[in-house]
């Protein structure tokens, strides 16, 4: 098992350490109810150190990503809008030959011809090897530099004022999915990017790893005023899923097509990409089945792989992610559904340990 930077600093501070995607992890350290409402009133700082970066560069590094991925990469290129001071990053994925996702990812543009790309942990083989076997046609220089960084995320109401007070960079000046090279308690070449994956504002910052500690104590000192604490995987969990964000492994995988996923707003057709003529012909055609955000109308929690059933019980979908929300206090998940049950407003069942508790399709996010 592969251990961040951070790996003592998290068992000084008596986190509970699961395995995850290849690392040594920690799911939680107060508890996942106390760090998930810090992180939506006040702040949380997480160690996500085990996601891999790659640099992708040179004259064909854009052709190279603007094949592999669903987005269109050209949506990076500085504009002359009063953001364009800072560069831009693009949540996007990897379509599979196949119909489904190899892996969902952000791609950032840090300079022309130079581009860097975040993937899942559980994924940075499979996704190097991907898209490496694609890149002998375009022979960009592709850097794997996942052990070499950490990466931390400050996430909250108060993330802002936090870092603000390590920074001389503007970060009111950073919009949603835009991001800056910038110093950070005084270390250089960090990338700070206002990314999020857990709906409460923050940032996040890429860094070498000989930063990490001093980084992360820099950070923990001053976020103690404004109430932040570290925070697990659990929390992010469940924060990430009141927000309806999609969890590979879980929500989408090698299986899922992009469209089906409610993912078509990151797959654009005004290019050439991997396996873009069956997307193209699952979208004229249409879906026949759909992820879709539920919520139990008892009180019951749903799992990951529960079946979804209709009122006669015939089998009409699976439960992909499920939690009691801490926000709503209700069971809550995200399952694809057959058409036509996967409307807004269809009175689906979970089933639940033989009963099948009634639930109903509604819009995402949840909070």
């Amino acid at each position: 098992m592969k251990k961040t930077a951070l790996y003592d600093k998290h068992v000084s501070l008596g986190a509970k350490i699961v395995p995850f995607a290849g690392f040594e992890m920690p799911v939680q350290y107060s508890g996942v109810t106390e760090e998930h409402f810090a992180v939506r009133e006040k702040a949380g700082i997480f160690d996500v150190s085990h996601m891999g970066q790659f640099f992708i560069e040179g004259p064909s590094a854009k052709d190279l990503l603007q094949f592999v991925t669903s987005n269109n990469v050209d949506a990076l290129e500085i504009g002359d809008s009063a953001s364009s001071q800072n560069g831009k990053a693009q949540y996007s994925c990897l379509p599979n030959e196949n119909g489904g996702i190899v892996d969902d990812l952000i791609v950032y543009k840090i300079e022309d011809d130079k581009y860097f790309v975040v993937v899942n942990a559980s994924n940075i083989e499979k996704d190097w090897n991907h898209i490496a076997k694609y890149n002998e046609k375009f022979g960009a220089k592709m850097t794997n530099a996942s052990d070499e960084m950490s990466l931390i995320a400050i996430q909250g109401p108060k993330a802002t004022e936090i870092l603000q007070k390590l920074t001389e960079t503007d970060l009111s000046s950073i919009p949603y999915y835009h991001f800056t090279v910038g110093s950070v308690a005084g270390f250089s070449d960090v990338i700070i990017s206002n990314t999020g994956y857990t709906g409460s504002g923050g940032f996040e910052i890429y860094f070498d790893n000989k930063y990490a500690e001093q980084l992360w104590d820099s950070l923990t000192e001053v976020g103690a005023e404004f109430g932040m604490i570290p925070c697990g995987l659990a929390s992010r969990d469940t924060l990430r899923l009141e927000k309806g964000f999609c969890l590979y492994g879980n929500d989408i995988d090698d299986t899922t097509s992009p469209l089906e996923a409610g993912l078509g707003w990151i797959t654009k057709f005004d290019k050439d990409f991997v396996n873009k003529a069956f997307l193209e012909n699952q979208k004229a055609e249409g879906i026949s089945r759909k992820l879709v955000g539920f919520e139990m109308q008892e009180k019951a929690i749903p799992r990951h792989d529960y079946e979804v059933v209709d009122a006669e019980g015939n089998i009409i979908g699976k439960v992909t992610s499920g939690t009691m929300s801490p926000m709503k206090k209700i069971g809550l998940g995200l399952a694809y559904v057959d058409k036509p049950n996967f409307k807004l407003g269809s009175e689906i069942f979970i089933r639940i340990r033989n009963k099948d508790i009634p639930a109903k399709v509604v819009k995402l996010p949840f909070v």
